[in-house]
């Protein structure tokens, strides 16, 4: 099987969380489904990831770049209190180690109890 832009979305459109890429310059190049309907009508293609995020925001996006530029892989935001999420920087590089580009990875809260239950069922029930 040849690997496509085609296949490589489909599996991104599989992956129940979020995934906005967003190039060096802070612009989105990339949304899986599950990120275009989170996001619909406040963040699309094309447009700059601060559209929606604060100066706050920003100078924390800057300051995880330029830990990723020193060689710095995966790196933990925040724990977002309103999602009950773990938030990642995750840094894109290319093949010579150059960070291309950035996404955010979220993981949700699963219940020790039950920790069978997929990402998209918890949201179910969350919703």
């Amino acid at each position: 099987m040849e690997i496509t832009k085609e296949l490589l979305a489909a599996i991104l459109d599989a992956y129940a969380y979020e995934i906005v890429f967003v190039d060096r310059d802070h612009i989105v190049q990339y949304m899986n489904k599950t990120a275009k309907k989170r996001y619909q009508g406040r963040l699309e293609i094309g447009q700059s990831l601060f559209n929606c995020h604060n100066e706050n925001s920003k100078t924390k996006i800057e300051q995880f770049l330029k830990r990723a530029d020193a060689g710095e892989d995966e790196m933990f935001e925040v724990f977002n209190q309103k999602t009950h999420e773990r938030e990642f920087f995750v840094p894109v590089k290319d093949d010579n180690g150059q960070v291309i580009g950035y996404f955010e990875r979220h993981e949700a809260n699963w219940s020790l109890d039950h920790p069978e239950i997929s990402v998209k069922e918890y949201w179910k029930h969350k919703s």
